[in-house]
């Protein structure tokens, strides 16, 4: 078989839209179809709709643990956004690799899969494994229907690389998250008459203004965690939607809010309070007017935080692959907690920067598209038997 650069595998793998709205299947068939070229056997676990798949597949010995190389086929979209270039097709311009999904993180999974043959060419003392997910831009959903399997294994994975974009820096961390949706049920009537009603908007003026409480008593000095940017845990509310029309006591109102929470701080805490505070404070007062009014609180998604210790088996292996001790964080979230959740102790180092992650004409350098080559030769090398 032909061997393919990572550039041009990128080629491909950026020529499939797989937008998280979207199916992600057309990219998943032609992984396991080129790694089928290098007999390499490869599992999926679709979605329930069969629409979606992870794909996993080990190279080397089948009775041991080994590591896994971990990264996310989907994308956000690129609607609303002012791309001068196209969006999904690779584009190279002054050393640079335009195209949605370049950084966040098909330069990570085309590099894995250019040194497919580098993993194949020589007997590993340890597998390595690849686990390719779907649905991770909406919550890290689709990854956990591979990892309840993994744990059901003899030998599930020992180690995990999360190849986000770190610029190729080793980091050990991240912050968790919880989405949430509030819904506020009050009641309508004529803006005349407003006291005659619940104003559901107000109701729900009310609770933001509590999460803004919340948020403050988690950035205070005491709650600080100097590793993160920022050093706390936060809360913000990104969307709010409600009322009809401005001479109607609007009688429903939803907003959607967010906990980003340090490890170790359970993000839940946060509604709760904001639950105990509905129920003592809100709801009497709107059920002294209308009996039906209620606040209700629902998840969206959730995904926890990760923190590997900087002593352990995986970080020393991090920083002999990256050739750096100089662990770090990333603001931003990852798999990478719901495979430490799941006893895989996970890092995180990819080629690319998340400044460029979501945004139009986003790019890779081909400068870190080739350091991240260089990166997986060594683990082949690491895995080597001697």
């Amino acid at each position: 078989m032909n061997e393919l650069s990572s550039r041009a595998l990128l080629e491909r793998l950026v020529g499939f839209a797989t937008v998280s709205r979207d199916s992600n299947l057309e990219l998943i068939e032609f992984i396991r179809d080129y790694l089928a070229g290098y007999g390499v056997v490869c599992e999926l676990f679709h979605n329930p709709e069969r629409t979606k798949a992870n794909l996993f597949a080990t190279i080397g010995p089948q009775d041991q643990g080994g590591v896994v190389l971990s990264g996310h086929t989907d994308v956000v979209p690129v609607d609303g956004q002012a791309w001068t270039l196209p969006p999904f097709a690779l584009t190279e311009r002054d050393g640079r690799l335009y195209g949605r999904g370049t950084a966040d993180m098909k330069g990570f999974i085309a590099s894995v899969l250019a040194a497919v043959p580098a993993f194949v060419a020589q007997p590993l003392r340890m597998p390595v494994h690849l686990a390719f997910s779907y649905d991770e831009e909406v919550g890290c959903l689709g990854v956990r229907s591979m990892l309840a399997a993994l744990q059901k294994r003899p030998h599930k994975p020992r180690l995990c690389l999360i190849g986000e974009p770190t610029e190729l820096k080793p980091v050990l961390g991240h912050k968790g998250k919880l989405a949430m949706r509030c819904e506020v049920q009050g009641a309508a009537c004529h803006s005349a008459y407003a006291p005659l009603g619940v104003n559901a908007i107000e109701y729900a003026a009310k609770l933001i203004g509590k999460l803004g409480e919340i948020g403050d008593a988690l950035a205070l000095p005491a709650h600080h965690d100097t590793r993160f940017d920022p050093p706390f845990s936060t809360v913000q509310t990104g969307v709010i939607k409600g009322g009809t029309a401005l001479n109607i006591v609007p009688q429903a109102c939803a907003f959607d809010f967010e906990v980003r929470a340090l490890p170790g701080y359970e993000a839940q805490a946060v509604a709760d309070q904001l639950q105990t505070y509905a129920e003592a404070e809100l709801l009497p007062r709107m059920r002294s007017i209308s009996a039906a009014s209620a606040i209700r609180l629902q998840p969206l998604s959730a995904y926890p935080g990760l923190a590997t210790p900087p002593d352990s088996e995986a970080a020393r292996l991090l920083a002999l692959l990256s050739g750096s001790q100089d662990f770090g964080t990333v603001a931003f979230g990852t798999e990478g907690g719901l495979f430490d959740q799941a006893g895989v102790a996970t890092v995180v180092c990819g080629p690319g920067s998340m400044d460029q992650g979501h945004k139009p004409d986003e790019f890779i350098s081909v400068e870190q598209l080739q350091g991240c080559d260089a990166m997986l030769l060594r683990l082949a090398d690491y895995l080597r038997q001697r």
